[in-house]
């Protein structure tokens, strides 16, 4: 009989970040080493309403963030009590109700910088936001979000360099340590929310 976890020992593990930074696969390949569930929420919302191009064309942002923020709150709910991992578009963290629900979880804000995302999103075109100089707007929208981000955030994973794999393990690592920070009395002076390699 397996022991019963402490309370919250056992959360969801959300990640945030920009558009681009990887979320999804790294997301994707945690889930497979934890041996947990994966929601993927800009999935969640293509699978019930079409693409996010085409909702954005015809029903706006707005209409897309209401339903963004209904997948992120589901997504949520069905996951307590469980290791699933759940990765957020790069707006999602805007909605207030989102945040409020992310204190549930365990938030990693994967961090990176425009060089690192240039390459996928010159391959990428289907991103609404991003109409235009794509670059430019990755630029704009980082900068508006990144205090909110960091705000959010209980490990931050620099995803500058390695590859996805190697990303995936440096962050396992981290939650480790993180989970026996939270779940054992270790000075808040050693918890850290950077993640070093």
């Amino acid at each position: 009989m397996p022991a019963v976890p402490a309370p919250d020992a056992v959360r969801p593990i959300v990640l945030i970040g920009p558009m681009a930074v990887g979320k999804s696969a790294i997301g994707h390949q945690l889930a497979q080493h934890l041996g947990a569930g994966y929601v993927d929420t800009d999935a969640v919302v293509v699978a019930g309403h079409g693409s996010i191009a085409e909702i954005f064309a015809s029903r706006g942002e707005h209409a897309f963030r209401e339903l963004e923020a209904r997948a992120v709150a589901r997504a949520i709910e069905d996951a307590q009590g469980t290791s699933t991992v759940i990765s957020l578009g790069g707006g999602a963290v805007l909605d207030s109700g989102t945040q409020q629900l992310l204190q549930q979880c365990t938030v990693v804000y994967l961090e990176c910088d425009a060089d690192t995302v240039a390459e996928r999103i010159a391959r990428n075109s289907g991103r609404p936001l991003l109409a235009g100089d794509a670059m430019a707007r990755w630029k704009t929208l980082f900068a508006t979000r990144r205090p909110v981000y960091e705000r959010l955030a209980d490990l931050v994973l620099d995803v500058r360099t390695g590859s996805v794999p190697d990303l995936t393990l440096r962050l396992e690592e981290a939650l480790r340590g993180h989970a026996a920070g939270t779940t054992a009395a270790v000075p808040t002076a050693a918890r850290t929310k950077e993640v070093e390699k």
